[in-house]
Order: structure tokens, then C-alpha cells, then sequence
């Protein structure tokens, strides 16, 4: 029969190694753990944010309330603000982050070093406050550890009133955004509209007309007066050369009242086709009324433009009273009343873990290296 498998020397190497390199570390993690690691609370606060838009008289009218939503690209940008230096330092300045996470003594691995730089106080930020995101509900929360439940309650509390502040001038900005460029449009379509009032007044005062259209009425009317006259004329000399001689003194003053409408009717149509004195001494009267038709179109089109832009900006003041955007917390900061952390099992077991997974890698690192030779 073959006899037992006895312990060489370097199987005691291998117990040996396994005592020092696996069990005292993990002996030491774990004392570390239980007898030097300082308690921490954690506070939780959740929140989202939230556009209130009131609905239309319409909407009122028939019952529909003013609808409820999130909006997304704000709470990407929350996100990413609560992970920014520019809040740890606000935060600091507020409540003194590197005196409350630097309490404990004798603790080196979850204080923090007073003396450590903006940067390790951003490292040991994020150790310290955990921030989960739901992208697709547009849902943050966030957990903040402490060494007290009252320290941690406060720095989730600062934590939510700067991240409600922050939104707040985001709406604000959007807001002034809006009147400001409603405003600008406004402004241009007042003074397009002011050019264009002063040009009709300039064409009036240099012609003499207030409305061309209505003159040229008045001497068209004139003219047909005239010729209805011409025309009465015409018939009673005809009645006259048939009923009497030739040398009627009636005759020859039916002649005359022919000849002065003519010679009016003529004037008249003259003056229909000149009017005024231009550069050339005459100016056709085609040409005004061409000119001012054409100051009168954009004068109604700048009266167009100055109701739009009017109406825009009312909108936009009225819009921006509407909306609100803000924080909305469907988890207020929380209190702890016992301390789940740090969480001693979890990590024990994890240093134990690694530990061995490095000890063992050396040992066949060290065993492979021995068959070779």
C-alpha cells in the first residue's frame, strides 16, 4: 500500500505565506473595521425638476388643468452641477465641509486631511454623497454620509437649497432671454415704424398733398362736370344753328361757352397729367401718386410689424410669468437615527477578496517561475 502524502517544506512556505500575506492583513482590515473606523449616518434627499405651465382660458374653460412636466436637459444640468467643484466650494463656505468630514481622530481613511487641496476635498466628495440618476423619469437622489445624523441632514439640506438656487437662475436667465429679444423686436419695429410715418408726412408737406388718391378723385370729378357741360353746350348750339340765322348774336355766344369748356377741359386734363414743380420745372402727377403709394406700403407694413412685435413681447412677459420651472423634493432631507455605515461585512469581505486573489497570483507566479528552471 502506498503511504500518506507527507507536508514538505514547501507546503509550510505555502501555510506560512498564506498566515502573513491572507489572514494577518485581513485580521488587521477587520480591527481597522471594527475597533478604529468611526460611524457614519447617512440623509437622504430626492428630487426632480419640475415646469408648471398655466393653461390657456380656453383650456380653463373646458376643464383642462395646466399641465405638469419634467424637462430633461434641466436635470442633466443638475446632474452634473452636484458633481462640480463649484458646489463643493459653495457648500464649504457654507457649512465648513473639511471641519465636519475631519471630526473623528485616529481615523485616516474615511476623514478628511484639513490641509488637503479643493481637489481631495472634491475626491473625498464623492466618497462622501452618492448621487443616483433615473435619466428616462428625470429622478435624482442623493445619499450624504456624515459622522453625525445631524451633519448629514444638514449637507443634504445645503445640498438642495444651492441645487434649487442654481435652477432658479436658470429659469431666470431663460425669462430674461425672452423680453430681451422680444424687446429688441419691439424696438426695431418702433422705429421702422417711426421712419415710415415721417416719410408720408415729408411727402406731404413737400407736395402739398395729403392724399393724392382723393385729389386726383376731386379733378376726375371735375372733368366730368365739365364735360357734362361740354356736352349741354354742344346740344343748345345745335339747337340754335337750326332754329335761327347764322348771325344771332345767340349764336356766337354759344360758341364762346363751347370754346372756354374746351379750353378748361383742357387745362384740367393737364393738370391731371402734371402736377407740381419738380427738378424739370413739372413733375407727372403718375410719378406722386406712384411715390406715395409706395411710402403708404411700408408704412402698413411697418404698422404690421410694430403689432407682431407688440404682440410678442406681451406674450413673452405674459409667458414668463406663466411658467415656472423649479425644484421639486418628493424626498425631503432625512434624519438618521442609527448608523448603517460603513457597511463592515461588505467591505471586510471585499478586502479578504482581494487579498487573496493577489496572494494567490503571486504564489503561482512564484511556483511557475521555480518549474522553469
Amino acid at each position: 500500500m502506498a503511504s500518506g502524502a507527507r507536508l514538505r517544506r514547501r507546503h509550510y512556505s505555502v501555510l506560512i505565506s498564506l498566515v502573513l500575506g491572507v489572514i494577518l492583513p485581513v485580521l488587521v482590515v477587520a480591527g481597522y473595521l471594527w475597533f478604529k473606523a468611526t460611524d457614519q449616518y447617512a440623509s437622504t434627499v430626492a428630487f426632480s425638476v419640475r415646469t408648471e405651465e398655466a393653461g390657456s382660458p380656453l383650456e380653463s374653460l373646458i376643464g383642462i388643468p395646466g399641465i405638469s412636466g419634467s424637462s430633461s436637459s434641466d436635470t442633466d444640468i443638475l446632474y452634473e452641477f452636484l458633481q462640480s467643484q463649484k458646489l463643493v466650494e459653495d457648500i464649504d463656505s457654507a457649512i465648513d465641509l473639511r471641519a465636519l468630514w475631519s471630526k473623528p481622530e485616529g481615523d485616516p481613511i474615511f476623514t478628511f486631511d484639513t490641509d488637503g487641496t479643493i481637489e481631495d476635498l472634491v475626491k473625498h466628495w464623492n466618497r462622501m454623497v452618492k448621487i443616483y440618476y433615473d435619466d428616462g423619469a428625470g429622478l435624482i437622489e442623493v445619499r450624504a454620509l456624515a459622522f453625525t445624523a445631524d451633519d448629514a441632514q444638514l449637507i443634504a439640506q445645503t445640498l438642495f437649497e444651492h441645487s434649487s438656487e442654481m435652477i432658479n437662475a436658470l429659469s431666470a436667465i431663460a425669462r430674461e432671454d425672452a423680453i430681451r429679444y422680444a424687446r429688441a423686436d419691439l424696438n426695431e419695429a418702433v422705429d421702422r415704424l417711426k421712419t415710415a410715418r415721417e416719410a408720408v408726412t415729408k411727402f406731404r408737406n413737400t407736395h402739398q398733398l395729403v392724399d393724392p388718391s382723393v385729389d386726383l378723385a376731386t379733378q376726375a370729378g371735375l372733368l366730368g362736370k365739365l364735360e357734362a357741360q361740354l356736352a349741354d353746350a354742344l346740344i343748345e348750339f345745335d339747337l340754335l344753328a337750326l332754329s335761327t340765322r347764322t348771325d344771332d348774336p345767340r349764336v356766337t355766344q354759344a360758341q364762346r361757352r363751347i370754346e372756354v369748356i374746351r379750353d378748361r377741359i383742357d387745362a384740367e386734363r393737364r393738370k391731371l397729367g402734371l402736377a407740381g414743380d419738380g427738378a424739370n420745372g413739372t413733375e407727372v402727377y403718375a410719378n406722386l401718386f406712384g411715390e406715395y403709394e409706395r411710402l403708404v406700403v411700408d408704412r402698413e407694413f411697418a404698422e404690421k410689424s410694430y403689432t407682431t412685435a407688440l404682440a410678442s413681447y406681451d406674450a413673452a412677459q405674459a409667458e414668463s410669468r406663466r411658467q415656472s420651472r423649479y425644484l421639486a423634493p418628493y424626498v425631503r432631507p432625512t434624519l438618521a437615527e442609527s448608523s448603517r455605515f460603513p457597511q463592515r461585512p461588505m467591505l471586510l469581505s471585499l478586502a479578504a477578496l482581494f487579498i487573496f486573489l493577489i496572494w494567490s497570483t503571486l504564489v503561482l507566479v512564484i511556483y511557475a517561475l521555480k518549474d522553469r528552471r
